[in-house]
């Protein structure tokens, strides 16, 4: 048997210290999320117990843990959707290359670069020049598209420019609209990209905390009620909410995978099916 050399020690050492790194908070704050009702913010922990999930449901002394919850799902479905409309709308629309095509695509994927607190503070801005009443649902909307729609935009370029035209030739050949090639073939053969790139859109939104801070208004999304928390509450209940929305974004993704997989099961059937009946 070969002898491994020194390096791949050094390397897994490392990546074993990134992967410690990259985990360990949210592992340490779901280890004192289980503390005794006893339990502090810190080691060491006092007994174990589901105490502070009970309390977590129940009428908090402050904050509103669950309504600014439900903002943030409403957002992130509403930034979901927006995002793959428009990103599967745009991915069609650069097929064909046009005048200003390619500054149109910088300009697009510049606000990745811009800093957060940047967008917040200038969509704020306008939103209140124009007379408009920032809310999260508005302004907070607008400001997290700057966020997920580059993401979606890249995506989607990245697969048309791989996908193969001849199926859409096909389908015109066989007397097809547009429209019905569109939804017939081109959709549910760039499907899992689509999960893929709703997927990013909630994700994104369900977190984001820069580009809504000067741009939800009197209500509070969930990372900005976290944020409100640390401030004012001295129990382990906030570790309590972190692990819960932690399994929530999990699920989520997993929710995704599921989606991705029957998907993917479902073409590999259609196409044995037409090889069978070819």
């Amino acid at each position: 048997m070969e002898k491994r050399p020194r390096s791949f020690y050094v390397l897994a050492s490392f990546f074993s210290l990134f992967l410690l790194f990259l985990y360990g908070p949210t592992l340490t704050i779901g280890l004192l999320s289980f503390q005794g009702p006893k339990g502090g913010l810190t080691f060491p922990m006092q007994g174990m117990s589901f105490n502070w999930f009970r309390e977590l449901f129940e009428q908090q002394a402050v904050g509103d843990i669950w309504g600014s919850f439900r903002r943030s799902l409403t957002l992130g479905f509403m930034v979901m959707i927006t995002t793959v409309i428009v990103s599967v709308m745009a991915g069609l629309a650069f097929r064909k290359r046009f005048k200003g095509s390619a500054l149109l695509f910088y300009f697009a994927i510049t606000s990745l670069v811009i800093p957060s607190i940047l967008i917040s503070l200038g969509v704020g801005l306008i939103f209140n020049q124009l007379g408009f009443k920032v809310h999260w649902a508005t302004s907070g909307f607008g400001s997290q598209l700057t966020w997920t729609l580059p993401f979606g935009l890249l995506i989607m370029f990245a697969v048309f420019n791989r996908f193969d035209k001849s199926f859409e030739e096909a389908a015109r050949d066989q007397g097809a609209s547009s429209w019905q090639v569109i939804w017939h073939v081109i959709v549910p053969i760039i499907a899992p990209s689509l999960i893929g790139v709703a997927l990013f859109g909630f994700t994104l939104s369900y977190d984001e905390f820069a580009r809504t801070l000067l741009t939800s208004g009197s209500y509070n999304t969930l990372p900005l009620e976290i944020f409100g928390m640390t401030t004012n509450v001295t129990t382990p209940v906030i570790y309590a909410l972190g692990t819960f929305t932690t399994f929530f974004s999990l699920i989520v993704i997993g929710l995704f995978l599921v989606i991705v997989w029957l998907l993917n099961k479902r073409r590999t059937l259609s196409v044995a099916r037409t090889k069978e009946a070819a």
